[in-house]
């Protein structure tokens, strides 16, 4: 299996998806202890959840676990948030905080994985950004997550059912921010958060680049919006998901339509 699919497109949105794969080598899942088989940090189902939301939006796609590499780490491994609880480049614990190997990988291990499958995730996304920018004047990365709503190891309480990331406003143009909350706010069924506890990954934080014609957006979805139960095994409801598609489907639509004003 490859580490990344692409689907091309001619809009001017690129949707990031780092988390949505199961693929675990078989040496490396050999090396992962029973909690860490059951894959629970997994975005689950976001790949379907987008699906045909937007004409001709591009799609890259790491089809790797992220307990093989986290491809929205920092592959320097420098910690997203200083300070707080959060997950390393390779994991070695899951969001609840337990352990999830048999046997850690070493630094020269993490190395290899970092060249097979982040690096490889990476190369395709920021060919597919260029592409877009070099036909649209920009590129809008909108990076696609979910998590549970409740994981008192990485926050208190219930997170918000939206939250965008923007790195405090630095990864887009403010006319991309207002549009997602205010798409939000004005939706009302939903909670949101703009730079709350995720504030946007490192992709998001990488990419968005707003004067070289670079935007980029990270949301974090709780899995309760969309998953019949945030527990294995971690069922797609139907209803649910058809209740948030059109919110998703109308603020990339608009972020579309805003393109051919950002460029500079």
């Amino acid at each position: 299996m490859t580490p990344v699919e692409i689907t091309r497109g001619d809009s001017p949105v690129v949707l990031g998806l780092p988390h949505t794969g199961t693929w675990l080598p078989d040496g490396i899942r050999a090396k992962l202890n029973p909690r860490g088989k059951e894959l629970s940090d997994t975005d689950w189902h976001i790949e379907r959840l987008y699906d045909g939301l937007v004409p001709g939006a591009t799609t890259v796609r790491a089809t790797f676990h992220r307990y093989v590499i986290d491809a929205n780490r920092d592959p320097s491994g420098a910690s997203l948030y200083p300070g707080q609880n959060t997950t390393s480049l390779v994991p070695l614990t899951d969001f609840d905080g337990e352990p999830i190997w048999a046997e850690e990988p070493d630094a020269a291990e993490t190395e290899r994985r970092r060249a097979a499958f982040h690096a490889p995730y990476h190369a395709a996304l920021q060919a597919e950004l260029d592409r877009v920018r070099a036909t649209h004047g920009v590129a809008i990365l909108w990076d696609c997550h979910s998590i549970r709503s409740n994981i008192p190891f990485l926050f208190e309480g219930t997170l918000p059912d939206l939250n965008i990331g923007t790195n405090g406003g630095t990864t887009c143009a403010p006319i991309l921010t207002a549009t997602v909350t205010e798409a939000c706010a004005v939706a009302g069924t939903y909670s949101h958060v703009l730079d709350g506890r995720f504030k946007g990954g490192w992709t998001t934080r990488h990419y968005g680049r707003p004067v070289e014609g670079f935007h980029a957006i990270q949301m974090e979805l709780a899995q309760s919006t969309y998953l019949a139960a945030e527990t294995p095994p971690w069922t797609y409801d139907e209803a649910k998901a058809e209740r948030l598609r059109p919110l998703l489907a109308s603020i990339l639509t608009k972020l579309a339509e805003l393109a051919p004003t950002l460029r500079g």
